[in-house]
């Protein structure tokens, strides 16, 4: 009778003057760094280990008892042990029933076990209320105090006053919780610190399939077709001037590849008269990861910047200058300028300027610090509105930088045409097809569709 209702004052709410004792299964570096933590959040804590003794490594304001006596002092118990220790607990069940614990465990590899460590530490202590969090907070980012990478804390369990007792605890830690529902999800959360970059994985790979094509495909015109037919070496042209050709390409293809999806979800809506079926799992995926597609163009679109500003300084350009200077000085000749040509060369400038200001804003705006302080209204108007603005300009910037070769028979070495031309193919279908849907005959439909309408109802039963 005494242990239940001991039980139950422990679960009660927090009074606003002292918190409950938080007790910590575990003194290896996660369980001192976190106990390290929680004290500082003023939190009495207490620690459950098989040696009672006390080591400097322990944080002086926590106490080290047996596990039997750690428990019996708190109503939320951290199992900071692996998951092939768990059976200790066993005997404990009669100790811990009611009380909350919480299992912060991960595993070595993705699905390794049938069910989650929760799930399976609920089966082994049938009576108590399980939790899952802090699986995704590194010991090193605790003592560093660095946690601007992992401050977000996913938390799941299958009792409520459970879960607000542990979030309480994150929120007191300057973490942000994030409930994501029953126990059921403990796998997921287990399953997220396992992933390198899940979002990122088709982005990178994308990019550097790019990379590499176009890489071959200069080096087959610009290096490997002089060499054969005009006996000239350019291979020097592999440490500069290809990646500067390389880097603006990919960073135009992968920002047209952001918005094709978008007017892709609009052709279908169109032809299926409603928005309420799902779109086809590839085109789910790809949308979900346009905001890593921008980021990883907008990298190739710097690089390009850096590349470009060094060109005035290249051995080969100087040369090519002063021979130039040479040449005219030797047949007394001046060059007239070239009206049209400066013309072109200011204007393409210009687009490149203004199309990579407008690219490092959609940037600026895709993180999370700036994206929530700003309305859906604002987000959507930068990232669509500004985002075709900026498509538009970067796609005029590269036709007015080689559209006078379109015609030209030196463009086309080994029928192969220049690489920036290639480089348009994605930009303009998407350009021409969102042009097509903004008519009103088709704008309109898509408006209504977008806003609950369907042509066939029956397609939402």
């Amino acid at each position: 009778m005494n242990k239940n209702s001991s039980n139950i004052m422990a679960l009660a709410p927090n009074s606003p003057n002292k918190r409950e004792t938080v007790c910590i299964f575990g003194t290896g570096d996660f369980g001192r760094a976190l106990g390290h933590k929680i004290i500082q959040a003023g939190y009495p804590v207490v620690f459950g280990s098989r040696s009672t003794q006390t080591s400097s490594l322990i944080p002086k304001d926590a106490e080290v008892l047996s596990h039997a006596e750690a428990a019996q002092k708190a109503a939320i118990i951290i199992i900071a042990i692996q998951r092939q220790h768990y059976n200790f607990l066993t005997p404990l069940a009669e100790i811990l029933h009611g009380k909350v614990l919480v299992d912060v465990s991960n595993n070595l590899k993705i699905n390794q076990y049938p069910e989650s460590n929760a799930e399976y530490l609920a089966q082994l202590v049938p009576g108590a209320k399980v939790v899952k969090a802090f699986n995704t907070v590194s010991a090193w980012a605790l003592q560093s105090g660095t946690l601007d990478a992992s401050r977000q804390v996913f938390v799941c369990g299958d009792d409520m006053g459970a879960k607000q007792m542990v979030m309480d605890i994150v929120r007191a830690l300057d973490l942000t919780p994030l409930d994501q529902g029953s126990l059921l999800a403990a796998q997921e959360i287990e399953n997220y610190p396992l992933q390198l970059f899940p979002m990122w994985k088709f982005p990178i790979l994308l990019s550097l399939g790019l990379t590499t094509f176009f890489f071959f495909y200069c080096l087959t015109r610009d290096v490997i077709y002089p060499y054969v037919y005009e006996n000239k070496d350019f291979s020097f042209f592999i440490v500069i001037s290809i990646p500067n050709r390389i880097c603006p390409i990919s960073a135009l293809t992968l920002l047209a590849l952001v918005y094709f999806p978008g007017v892709l979800a609009a052709i279908i809506q169109l032809y299926r008269g409603t928005k309420y079926l799902r779109f086809p799992d590839w085109l789910d995926k790809w949308m979900l990861c346009r905001k890593q597609l921008g980021l990883v163009a907008l990298a190739f679109a710097s690089l390009h910047v850096l590349y470009t500003l060094v060109i005035p300084i290249r051995s080969f350009v100087r040369w090519r200058i002063s021979s130039q200077i040479i040449s005219q000085a030797l047949n007394n000749e001046t060059e007239p300028l070239n009206t049209t040509n400066a013309w072109l060369s200011d204007s393409y400038l210009a687009l490149g300027i203004l199309g990579f200001f407008l690219f490092v804003l959609l940037g600026i705006t895709s993180l999370p610090s700036v994206s929530n302080n700003v309305n859906w209204r604002e987000f959507r108007f930068v990232q669509s509105k500004l985002g075709y603005l900026t498509l538009i300009l970067c796609t005029a910037h590269t036709l007015v930088y080689g559209g006078k070769w379109f015609l030209s028979p030196l463009s086309y070495r080994w029928y192969l045409p220049n690489a920036y031309m290639l480089s348009l193919i994605v930009p303009c279908i998407v350009l021409v097809v969102k042009f097509v849907l903004i008519f009103p005959c088709l704008d309109k439909p898509l408006t209504r569709i977008r806003q609950g309408w369907e042509r066939n109802p029956q397609y939402s039963e």
